[in-house]
């Protein structure tokens, strides 16, 4: 198997030989990590907990765990399910890579599509799963959502969305999901929505795929998977607190596939976990965080507001040859957009992750504003 270098592997590389400007203190807007504490009841949890190290845990999960996040779909969503339908992961990432290999085992030619540009564990998934590959290219013209293209998708087994968006930070309405449940349903292909920055809205709460699909009367999710995670929601990404929902009949043959990968989360991370998952209140302290973040993005780089998530998809005229420049002259580090994408999709975008306090992010908000001045 071949797999491309991760995004942040490639900076380093363009970045290597450069010396940048000591005049300022070094600022990494690159990887979509919140640094902000993690809360200290969650902490406290942990602590209380770490007796139970001594035990293995269950790969399904423990019931408080598997309650805390089932409680979450129903107070965030009004969501009412079962056991049967929720399998907690270990975060989200190793999910996304072993899910697909799993449900295309058994498919001699396998076709998996997806968002370009995109979160690089979807491309690694289909390397591993040997899967053909459709791109599901983000383009500004059609507003960063994935291009439907009805005789692409009849030919997929497997269809990876990303709404809210990583990382144009798109969002998808309740009418669009509902059309990609029909699109999954008419063509036979199962559907996952990645919803890692679900919770990370700016004004009002976003749906669920699982939402989408009851209003489009598949009640039983038929074909329909969902995913989440406590490590943006929760400043909390070290919990590698996750889960996969939906379609019980697929989970069940997931779930005897689990068994054998060894990504059981320890004891003590569930407990904290399913405190995490029972609280919204101090989402809503960091929510309120990223709101005055991207106040000062549209106020020093006059840059339209997301709907949700962290990440700005800034346009420039040449997006390596700006990463390079404001690393030299500003001590900043952001993402290249052709990183993140195939066949062209990024190019000319950078990704800005605005996970930090609010002094710090006006601080490289003010650098980078003065480097596009400059050009």
């Amino acid at each position: 198997m071949h797999f491309e270098k991760y995004p942040f592997e490639k900076l380093n590389i363009l970045l290597e030989d450069i010396i940048p400007n000591t005049k300022y203190s070094p600022l990494s807007l690159t990887i979509g990590e919140p640094q902000f504490n993690t809360p200290q009841f969650i902490l406290d949890e942990l602590n209380n907990e770490a007796h139970l190290l001594n035990k293995y845990p269950k790969t399904s999960g423990e019931s408080i765990l598997r309650n805390g996040m089932l409680n979450y779909l129903k107070n965030r969503f009004n969501l009412e399910l079962d056991n049967s339908q929720i399998i907690p992961t270990f975060g989200t990432r190793e999910v996304l890579f072993n899910f697909p290999q799993f449900l295309l085992h058994n498919i001699e030619n396998p076709v998996m599509a997806f968002p370009n540009p995109f979160y690089q564990i979807y491309e690694g998934s289909a390397i591993a799963s040997r899967a053909e590959v459709i791109y599901l290219n983000l383009d500004p013209e059609n507003s960063f959502l994935p291009i439907i293209d009805e005789d692409k998708l009849k030919k997929c087994d497997f269809v990876i969305i990303n709404s809210p968006n990583n990382p144009t930070s798109s969002v998808m309405t309740l009418e669009l999901l509902k059309e990609w449940v029909q699109l999954a349903l008419k063509y036979d292909f199962v559907l996952l929505n990645d919803e890692c920055y679900v919770d990370l809205y700016l004004d009002k709460p976003i749906p669920s795929l699982l939402n989408a699909s009851i209003e489009a009367g598949n009640v039983d999710f038929k074909n329909i998977l969902v995913i989440n995670s406590v490590s943006k929601r929760s400043s909390a990404p070290g919990l590698r607190s996750g889960f996969i929902a939906g379609d019980s009949n697929i989970l069940k043959s997931y779930m005897t596939y689990r068994t054998y990968i060894g990504c059981a989360s320890p004891l003590p991370l569930q407990y904290a976990s399913a405190l995490a998952w029972g609280d919204q209140n101090h989402v809503d302290t960091f929510r309120e965080k990223y709101i005055k973040n991207f106040k000062l993005a549209k106020e020093i780089l006059n840059i339209e507001t997301p709907m949700a998530t962290f990440y700005i998809w800034l346009e420039v005229d040449d997006e390596i040859k700006f990463t390079k420049k404001l690393y030299r002259e500003y001590n900043i580090k952001v993402l290249a957009g052709s990183f993140l994408g195939r066949e062209e999709q990024g190019k000319g975008f950078v990704r800005l992750a605005l996970v930090y306090e609010e002094d710090l992010t006006r601080d490289a908000l003010n650098r980078i504003k003065a480097c596009l001045d400059e050009d």
